[in-house]
């Protein structure tokens, strides 16, 4: 057993050692401005690659992954009501979504959701 995980660990690192190595001697690339720029169909990018993004958007995706994360970990209080007794299931659950409405308010009282200028 021991032997297993020394030869797994010594593979490990040899390929390990051989990957940074190999990065380390490859040639690296050579910055072009044309490689750089995003493909239009042969023709010239009329904008920039990099235009601004707007705040709003980002801020509603944000609290978007955020709530689908605690949504996502209010999904096995389902599978756990058998095994619990009814009380503590309630009790846990309406704490749960409580701290979620929280959250909630909080961002729209804060204006977040506004979608306004």
């Amino acid at each position: 057993m021991l032997f297993t995980l020394l030869l797994i660990s010594l593979t490990l690192v040899i390929c390990h050692a051989i990957m940074l190595i190999a990065s380390l001697l490859s040639k690296k690339t050579i910055i072009d401005r044309e490689k750089n720029s995003p493909y239009e169909c042969g023709f010239d990018p009329k904008n920039t690659a990099r235009m601004p993004f707007s705040l709003q958007f980002f801020l509603i995706a944000v609290i978007f992954l955020i709530f689908d994360v605690e949504i996502t970990l209010l999904l096995p209080i389902a599978s756990i009501f058998l095994f619990t007794n009814i009380f503590s299931w309630i009790v846990t659950s309406i704490l749960f979504l409580i701290i979620l409405l929280l959250g909630l308010y909080y961002e729209w009282f804060q204006g977040a959701l506004q979608w306004t200028d």
